[in-house]
């Protein structure tokens, strides 16, 4: 089970780390012409995008850094839980634009978060 939750989480980490990181050096304008799985970028403002990324990266670093440092282990499932809330804003953003293909992916994101943050909450925690 460790070493389950450990690969989700690094996967997890590296495709919030990329996407948080893009929004973050990217302009709304460069982000919206990657195609209709951008299209959500219309109904916010650049810094929103921005505030987003932001979080995405703090949310991958909060999924890693305090295992590994072994400093305040704890903080991993509540980064976990931190970016599935991150995730039901992104499913809904894409329920109310009718985009129902990609609900799929971000409640896929979403079940693997909870995966994390239950095994690291209980059976496999870290401070246990």
């Amino acid at each position: 089970m460790n070493i389950a939750l450990w690969i989700v989480t690094g996967l997890l980490a590296t495709a919030f780390a990329a996407g948080g990181a893009l929004k973050l050096i990217m302009t709304k304008e460069k982000i919206a012409s990657h195609g209709a799985a951008s299209a959500w970028v219309e109904d916010f403002t650049a810094a929103s995008i921005k505030g987003i990324g932001a979080l995405e990266v703090l949310g991958a670093l909060g999924l890693i850094l305090p295992a590994v440092l072994d400093v305040a282990p704890g903080l991993v499932p509540v980064a976990a839980t931190g970016l599935a809330l991150v995730m039901v804003g992104a499913a809904v953003v894409r329920l109310r634009r009718r985009e129902f293909t990609l609900v799929v992916v971000d409640l896929a994101y979403l079940v693997l978060l909870l995966f994390v943050a239950w095994g690291r909450f209980g059976p496999e925690s870290f401070t246990g």
